[in-house]
């Protein structure tokens, strides 16, 4: 497994930005673990890439930096990013977060980004 250093771009509409890119299954990557901030809300989330045969990227939180959980859309449901190009609003976000590939081949190399709007 390897763990891929995510970025953060702050835009000036409001927005914070968090990208990891070349995230692949053939290592089962994950992306580094960002802090999310207390005065964010309404984050958002995408994967885009090449998913190869089944590929799919959970969002996971953390409140301790150290145990992981997949995250759950504002549904209710678990947050697994396939092929498609969905955008998943995010039910809650917890002080730590990251991308972690859960499926694919030797072809995924994906990048997730994920957005929040400052309050």
């Amino acid at each position: 497994m390897a763990t891929r250093q995510g970025t953060q771009v702050n835009d000036s509409d409001g927005r914070v930005n968090y990208s990891w890119s070349g995230l692949a299954q053939a290592t089962s990557d994950v992306g580094s673990a960002v802090g999310t901030q207390e005065f964010m809300g309404n984050f958002t989330a995408q994967a885009v890439g090449t998913f190869g045969a089944a590929g799919a990227v959970a969002l996971q939180g953390s409140s301790d930096g150290t145990n992981w959980a997949t995250l759950d859309d504002a549904g209710g449901t678990p947050v697994s990013m396939t092929a498609s190009t969905k955008i998943w609003r995010l039910g809650h976000v917890p002080k730590f977060l990251r991308p972690s590939v859960t499926a694919g081949d030797g072809t995924t190399n994906l990048t997730v980004n994920v957005s929040g709007v400052r309050l």
